[in-house]
């Protein structure tokens, strides 16, 4: 086995290597970071290149495609040189899989941007995907090799518990929108608690023009549970609209903190308490922006993919690992 990270993900990459070598049988050898470096050239072009050997090695290439669009690129590329030098396997570990909002056409003459990234994947001979909270499910569909999709509701229900354990019986899961209710069904069946709906309409696209709550709101405490936060336009106005209802407290959480345009400004004066988002993608470096991260609190995956990988590298089971 080698593991190997893209420059994007560095960081949650170190952090899921140090979970393996806890999770390892200690007779093991200490599972490292392969050497994986990039040639920048001066007109923005790069080449990725393995200082090692990895022929006939099972290779682990970690690496959000979040935008800008050379992070799927540099992964293509990676995988691509994994390919030609001999690698038995390839195995792409894309916590944040990139375009997946665009999972069918919604209207006329436009793409389907997730299924252009499959195939740009298996283009480059990719034998498999592991990734985490794909936007539609549907989306595995667009493979023709075998996707592990991962969840984070084993990593959030820890944090749901200790609030259920601080609110009792006005615990209540919310929606933020109609296609999120299976969502919140699941978590709120874990959790033995009822549920909110929120129905959105939109204006145009990120533009939130009206919110409303189906379900009781006056006197619960609210968890909000959703699968990214973009500009939290729709998060935001669904929190200001279930404090408006009379509830005691709202909170969110959020596999994939996107966070982009004014969302960090939108959460940090909203009626949300907290916000809880996983590692899948780093939070902004943004000087200007670190005043606005108050409410934001980050539960990491890394054990989690430590814990899967392994487990696909033994060819074990994976899905008593996750509730939805």
């Amino acid at each position: 086995m080698a593991i190997f990270s893209c420059r994007a993900s560095q960081d949650f990459a170190q952090k899921v290597v140090e979970e393996m070598n806890k999770l390892k049988d200690p007779d093991d050898p200490e599972i490292t970071l392969g050497p994986l470096e990039v040639a920048q050239f001066s007109d923005g072009e790069f080449q990725p290149s393995f200082s090692e050997s990895v022929r006939g090695a099972t290779c682990f290439i970690i690496q959000s495609s979040f935008p800008p669009a050379d992070n799927l690129m540099e992964l293509l590329l990676s995988i691509d040189a994994a390919k030609r030098a001999s690698a038995n396997k390839v195995i792409a570990v894309v916590p944040y899989f990139g375009w997946a909002r665009q999972d069918r056409k919604d209207k006329p003459r436009v793409s389907i941007g997730a299924k252009v990234v499959a195939n740009m994947l298996a283009s480059v001979g990719t034998d498999s995907l592991m990734t985490c909270d794909l936007h539609a499910d549907q989306i595995q569909g667009f493979f023709d090799f075998p996707v592990n999709h991962l969840y984070s509701s084993m990593d959030f229900l820890g944090t749901m518990k200790k609030l259920q354990r601080k609110y009792k019986d006005t615990l209540t899961i919310a929606a933020p929108d109609m296609g999120g209710a299976k969502r919140a069904n699941i978590y709120a069946k874990a959790l033995h608690c009822p549920v909110v709906i929120c129905h959105k309409t939109r204006a145009r696209a990120n533009v939130v023009e009206k919110i409303q709550a189906i379900g009781e709101v006056e006197g619960r405490d609210i968890i909000i549970v959703d699968d990214i936060i973009d500009t939290a336009g729709t998060l935001t106005a669904a929190a200001n609209e279930l404090m408006k209802r009379g509830a005691n407290s709202v909170r969110a959480f959020a596999t994939h903190a996107v966070l982009s345009g004014p969302a960090l400004e939108r959460i940090h004066n909203s009626a949300l308490e907290e916000v809880y988002v996983t590692d899948t993608r780093p939070l902004t470096t943004d000087p200007d922006k670190q005043q606005y991260l108050e409410k934001i609190k980050v539960v990491s995956m890394a054990n989690t993919f430590a814990k899967m990988i392994l487990k696909v590298y033994n060819y074990q089971p994976i899905s008593s690992e996750f509730i939805i």
